[in-house]
């Protein structure tokens, strides 16, 4: 097993403020043209306008026309940029990510990465089922690593097949130290661009952005 810590590719910023802006300036640009056109068809014959004005007049028309281009080509860039990014992320698919994300159980031994913090001297691991109920607690070791959790409820009876969330409770004393998320791996099955994000697709459904995935590595 080869386990490889990860960025993950850095993604296009969401487009919608730039298409927003975009729209505006190529509404601008329609009414000053409107308005520029207007003005010439209906200007006085013994009193035209001025030549200078009308000068200055087509040299903001050309600057709003300009701003129009480079931000059609700004947007065309970042759509590339995002193709790029997915082309990347083709390899990905099959392969095992880690991150804070719900985790599908299907009655294997599910590996998680345990971080109890500094100073603890008990963690506990709390189960979380699709609904937000809490199904199981169990002691688990102080020391930083990776263990298999085994699907059971605190009966140690088998827990059903779904989509599990995991909570770290470190405390000391008695007192809890503080509630952490824990980190899962998951098999990759999709890779899809989604309002400018990349969004990977888990095993189960269970979905997560590329740019939350800490490590991946190659199934056993």
């Amino acid at each position: 097993m080869t386990i490889t810590a990860t960025a993950a590719p850095q993604t296009a910023a969401p487009t919608a403020a730039a298409a927003s802006s975009s729209a505006a300036i190529k509404g601008d640009y329609e009414t000053f043209l409107l308005m520029l056109t207007t003005q010439m068809q209906n200007q006085d014959p013994l009193n035209p306008m001025e030549s200078s004005d009308l000068a200055v007049q087509l040299a903001t028309f050309s600057g709003v026309e300009q701003q129009v281009q480079t931000n059609d080509l700004l947007q065309g860039l970042i759509g590339q940029v995002g193709l790029m990014n997915m082309s990347d992320l083709a390899g990905w698919v099959g392969m095992e990510a880690r991150a804070e994300a719900p985790a599908w159980f299907d009655g294997a031994p599910l590996p998680l990465t345990l971080a109890p913090r500094a100073g603890a001297d008990a963690a506990v691991l709390s189960v979380y089922d699709a609904a937000g109920r809490l199904v199981a607690e169990e002691p688990v070791p102080l020391n930083a690593g990776e263990i298999d959790w085994v699907g059971t409820d605190a009966a140690g009876a088998p827990l059903p097949e779904g989509a599990y969330s995991f909570r770290l409770i470190s405390s000391t004393g008695g007192e809890t130290m503080g509630i952490d998320p824990v980190e899962t791996y998951g098999k990759i099955v999709e890779a899809r661009s989604e309002a400018g994000a990349v969004m990977l697709v888990l095993e189960g459904g269970v979905e997560v952005a590329a740019d939350a995935v800490t490590a991946l590595r190659t199934p056993e």
